[in-house]
């Protein structure tokens, strides 16, 4: 991330001590912010629904502790043997959390329902993909509030956007704007308008879904998101390039109001239409999967030699003189048309046999939980609570010893 000290310097040929990232501004976090962007390109997205979130339920999602709210009427899944969304009903009957956030609650029932019974659910940033392993689908599909709120405790990239989404980052008002010495006002860090985004659930195949690094407006490079080798899409490379070039062309080119940014778009069968699944910051966070961020932010592209992404070669030039070069300038160049590099795994990748860090690992779990999760659901409900158990207790002994003091 930028930093106020002096940029280290670098002999000739050795890696640079320091990514050369621009200056992270708050404002450009907070267009990344899906409440922000997803209006902007509400017919280029998939069906969501956004909710407002008050203090009470943002107090709810940082509190220690899985409360969730009593469920009345349970649906079992029809799909998942069976196994219901883990609650705490027994461990605190008559406890309901969502009392002073009832609009909330009623609003995310309808949402669901209006969506045809499933969602899967994000904040302004960040989907809770690290929590899965609390799920009983182990996967984000929503059937119930419960399903979600569950989902959005146990996630830290959830914590992150309620916490720590500015790290890094410098007022709007130390960058300057263009050429000019004029500066953007400072973003107001302690009024963040947090949203509960309702995506509508779908089967998305992972191997359509690529991600995209604008510099400058400009479409430096692609990747998959999933890092799994896919021999059909190897066929498929110049086609999914020229869709995924024209959308950003025609759509984001000229929009979005930062110059750098990422994109991520899914491509589905038959692949005659893109859509935008999320836009992500130009920032250290981002995870540049296939590529490198030192790769990305010193790639070379076409500069002076370019118009409108087209690059001109000179033919010949070496047996014509000056005068023939200027005479012949039509006859003397050919027109070769650049494009962005669309990385893909390779059948030998290590990423295709698994090498690589195992996704999420940073967010390590206690070896119960794993335990737990690799013998079913079953034993993570049973577990979990064990695991309630464990903190009612907790709480008992605290309440008797102040008891005891007093």
């Amino acid at each position: 991330m930028p930093s106020t000290d002096p940029e280290p310097t670098a002999d000739a040929g050795e890696t640079p001590r320091q990514l050369p990232f621009p200056p992270v501004t708050r404002s450009h976090i907070l267009h990344c912010s899906y409440h922000y962007w997803q209006p902007l390109y509400r017919a280029i997205t998939p069906k969501a629904r956004l909710i407002p979130l008050s203090d009470a339920f943002l107090s709810y999602l940082r509190s220690d502790g899985i409360v969730l709210p009593p469920e009345n009427h349970r649906v079992p899944p029809a799909d998942d043997s069976g196994i219901d969304t883990f609650s705490d009903d027994e461990a605190h009957e008559g406890v309901d959390p969502s009392t002073e956030w009832q609009d909330i609650h009623q609003q995310i029932k309808d949402t669901i329902r209006e969506l045809g019974g499933k969602v899967t659910p994000k904040l302004n940033w960040s989907a809770p993909k690290d929590a899965t392993w609390i799920s009983a689908t182990n996967d984000m599909k929503c059937r119930t509030p419960n399903d979600i709120y569950l989902l959005l405790k146990s996630s830290d990239f959830v914590t992150h956007d309620l916490e720590h989404p500015f790290d890094d980052t410098v007022p709007d008002s130390e960058v300057a704007v263009g050429s000019s010495s004029e500066s953007k006002p400072d973003v107001d860090t302690s009024k963040v308008p947090y949203h509960l985004v309702l995506r509508k659930y779908f089967n998305l195949n992972p191997s359509l879904e690529f991600r995209c690094f604008v510099r400058n407006r400009f479409l430096l490079c692609m990747c998959q998101r999933d890092l799994n080798h896919f021999d059909f899409l190897f066929p498929m490379r110049d086609n999914l390039r020229e869709r995924i070039q024209k959308f950003f062309d025609e759509k984001l080119k000229d929009t979005f109001p930062d110059p750098n940014f990422v994109f991520d778009v899914y491509i589905p069968p038959p692949h005659d239409r893109v859509w935008l699944i999320d836009i992500n910051p130009w920032a250290v966070r981002t995870d540049p999967l296939l590529f490198s961020w030192l790769e990305i932010l010193t790639m070379e592209v076409p500069s002076d030699h370019v118009e409108e992404n087209v690059a001109r070669l000179s033919l010949n030039d070496n047996n014509k003189s000056p005068e023939d070069k200027g005479e012949d300038k039509d006859e003397s160049v050919e027109v070769v048309p650049w494009q962005p590099e669309l990385r893909l795994v390779k059948r030998d990748d290590p990423e295709a046999y698994a090498f690589s860090t195992p996704q999420y690992s940073a967010h390590k779990l206690p070896r119960e939980v794993v335990d737990a999760s690799k013998i079913g659901p079953s034993a993570m409900k049973e577990f979990m609570e064990q695991w309630q158990d464990i903190l009612n207790k907790q709480r008992q002994e605290d309440t008797d010893s102040s008891e005891d003091e007093a």
